[in-house]
């Protein structure tokens, strides 16, 4: 059984309630210890927080306030680290942008969370990121400092090394004092999600609740100092940030960054850099385990794994467990309007109640199942999962209508997830948010995928669901109706739907109607739908 220690409210009373506080206890308590781990060299936990106060520093000398945004575009790395931290410390709130993402994808999310600074990575898997952003770049967009830049660039964009070097003007004592005076109910980050339609909506979450939940999640999964975190679930996402470095962070252990996952690089790190805790989502062990060389590699350092993301049978869990040699596995459930985590199984459960269901809410957290009149259901009966707690999101960035409708007056938090509670308190997922699906672990919207295809001019409608995949669980499948005359293949559209939006977003399979089914209330019957895709 999941031991707790002490009550929520006494941890939370003992440990650092602000990320920065966070940072410099743990400087103090692990120093001699690697924090990051990167392409052969270690930075000490000693060191982490004067190269944090370094970007605080540079951002100070930049104007940036209090409460300003900065955003951080760029794979899995110890910069990406060292910047994230940075801007906690400048007490402004961080911005993650999803490295998948196109041009006019980053430059809407820059502009309508009025990020001031960008950090953004010169090249990534052959994609130049300040060309891609530079048509769409908004006016609100003050300096970009590029991570790893092959030349100076021009107007007042940085190279990293300039933009530290302009933070000499502000002392490390005028950085601390502004990373003291940050507090736990400030904003930490924006996530962008769709949440369960439409256009991505910036998540408000504050620095006590994170560090509260994940210090929880540490404890359950067992991370203890000397413990190797191979991160490489990305760090845009609560995965790789919450539950991946912060998580790190917080109990000792040393970050080792991964940017793009490969399951002969994932092998040989794990052999080489004896990697004791590997998360991930469901896909990433099934890659392992069909990989050829599986039986002739050392993993006997992995000691500690969570997934989630969806159901998995429970046969993986006890694969897992005999051929990967993991002896600590979990399942977890949340979503961005709750800081990524609200419940997680206890690592002694069955493989069966670990794959088929997502545990008991953490401490200080709640559950309700409740029906369309908003009223709390019988045990076992399914309907939309709520939450109520301390990790629940301030709201909505500027958009205060879409709160008011996620959050009722109660303060339950309505996922639109729909579920139901065992007869222990485990929380069983029986349905999506609402028509969301979710491939190789990331979240997919029909409303914002379709709203990019129908920017096509040879769309008239279109429906896109999620339909089974062997290797990513789910994929996007668009369900098109053409105008008049217009002329469109499966192969043409999917090229296009590259070039306008993330890859994971991309439909797989494109289907072509005379027209889409409706139901009763005239809107297209996704179920129908489903039924039909299936038989074509």
């Amino acid at each position: 059984m999941i031991q707790i220690a002490t009550t929520a409210e006494q941890t939370c009373a003992a440990s650092p309630a602000t990320i920065p506080a966070m940072l410099f206890e743990a400087g103090r308590l692990h120093a001699g210890r690697a924090a990051i781990e990167e392409d052969g060299v270690a930075t000490d936990y000693a060191d982490l927080p004067a190269l944090a106060l370094q970007v605080t520093r540079a951002l100070m000398a930049s104007g940036i306030q209090h409460g300003d945004r900065v955003a951080v575009w760029a794979p899995n790395c110890r910069d990406w680290i060292i910047a994230a931290l940075g801007i906690h410390c400048a007490g402004a709130t961080l911005v993650p942008i999803n490295t998948r993402m196109k041009g006019p994808e980053a430059a809407d999310i820059l502009e309508r969370s009025g990020t001031r600074v960008l950090f953004v990575q010169e090249q990534f898997l052959g994609v130049d990121y300040p060309a891609m952003l530079q048509p769409h770049r908004p006016s609100s967009l003050e300096k970009q400092v590029v991570i790893n830049s092959t030349k100076e660039p021009a107007g007042q964009d940085q190279s990293w090394d300039a933009f530290l070097l302009q933070g000499e003007a502000v002392s490390e004592a005028d950085a601390r004092q502004r990373a003291d005076a940050v507090t736990s109910n400030a904003i930490c980050d924006l996530l962008f999600t769709s949440g369960t339609t439409g256009k991505p909506k910036g998540v408000m979450s504050a620095h006590g609740p994170l560090l509260r939940a994940f210090r929880e999640f540490g404890n359950i999964l067992g991370l203890v100092p000397g413990d190797r975190y191979l991160i490489v679930n990305p760090f845009f996402h609560a995965f790789g940030y919450k539950a991946g470095f912060m998580s790190c962070l917080l109990a000792g252990v040393t970050i080792l960054p991964h940017a793009v996952f490969d399951a002969e690089a994932v092998f040989e790190r794990i052999a080489r850099e004896r990697v004791t805790v590997l998360p991930g989502p469901p896909a990433l062990y099934l890659s392992m385990l069909a990989h050829p060389r599986l039986r002739e590699t050392d993993l006997s350092s992995l000691r500690a794994a969570s997934t989630g993301a969806s159901t998995i049978p429970s046969v993986l869990i006890e694969r897992m467990r005999r051929e990967l040699g993991f002896k600590v596995v979990t399942t977890a459930y949340g979503l961005t309007e709750c800081g990524g985590l609200a419940t997680i199984c206890d690592p002694a459960d069955s493989a069966e109640i670990i794959a088929s269901t997502s545990g008991k809410p953490l401490p200080g957290t709640e559950v309700s199942i409740r029906g369309s009149d908003n009223q709390p259901l019988a045990q076992g009966e399914v309907g939309e999962i709520c939450l109520r707690g301390f990790h629940v999101m301030q709201g909505y960035f500027d958009n205060p209508e879409a709160t008011a409708q996620t959050i009722d007056s109660e303060g339950w938090l309505h996922t639109g997830d729909v579920g139901c509670l065992d007869e222990h308190g485990n929380l069983r997922i029986t349905d999506r948010l609402k028509d969301m699906f979710i491939v190789g672990g990331f979240n997919c919207y029909p409303a914002e995928i379709e709203a990019a295809l129908l920017v096509h001019p040879g769309i008239a409608q279109v429906a896109v669901i999620g339909v089974p995949d062997e290797r990513m669980g789910e994929v996007g499948c668009a369900c098109v109706v053409l105008h008049k005359g217009q002329r469109l293949d499966e192969a043409q559209l999917i090229s296009w739907s590259r070039e306008q939006m993330a890859n994971y977003k991309v439909p797989r399979y494109v289907r072509f109607f005379e027209a889409l089914p409706l139901n009763s209330s005239n809107k297209v019957d996704k179920i129908s739908l489903r039924e039909k895709v299936a038989l074509a």
